[in-house]
This record gives C-alpha cells, sequence and structure tokens, in this order.
C-alpha cells in the first residue's frame, strides 16, 4: 500500500495495488473506491482529507494484522 497526500489540493490517496482503476464508486461526499472492470479495489480517494481523517494518524501509521485473518490467508 501506498500513501499519496497532496496538501495543495488537500486530497489523500490510498494505493491498494499496481493495477489501474477503470473506475470510481462514490461511497459518500469527497470519497471514492477506485475499482477495475471486475469490481477489485485498487485505491481509496479521500477530498477534503484533513476535515475528514485525521492526517496525522494516517500519514504515521503502523499496521497490525488479526491473527484469525492471517492463519485463513496461510491455510
Amino acid at each position: 500500500m501506498k500513501v499519496h497526500y497532496d496538501d495543495e489540493v488537500d486530497a489523500l490517496y490510498l494505493e491498494l495495488g499496481d493495477e489501474p482503476p477503470e473506475g470510481a464508486v462514490e461511497i459518500t461526499e469527497g470519497v471514492n473506491l477506485d475499482t477495475t472492470s471486475r469490481g477489485k479495489i485498487v485505491g481509496i480517494e479521500i477530498l477534503d482529507a484533513s476535515k475528514k481523517i485525521d492526517l496525522r494518524t494516517i500519514l504515521s501509521y503502523r499496521l497490525e494484522f488479526d491473527k484469525d485473518l492471517i492463519t485463513q490467508k496461510t491455510a
């Protein structure tokens, strides 16, 4: 996952994969899911990001995984 933030327009983009998006689904005003033609989510765009989330949190995050999720993935 890659995180991109453009402070000039206050937009945050979470890149979830290498596939190029072919469409977008707006899930709420200013929050869009970029998808492939098969419906796979490859990115999340958040406009007016500083008003919707704490940017310090997302720009200095740590990943925590549910151990059951990891076990299911490797089984």
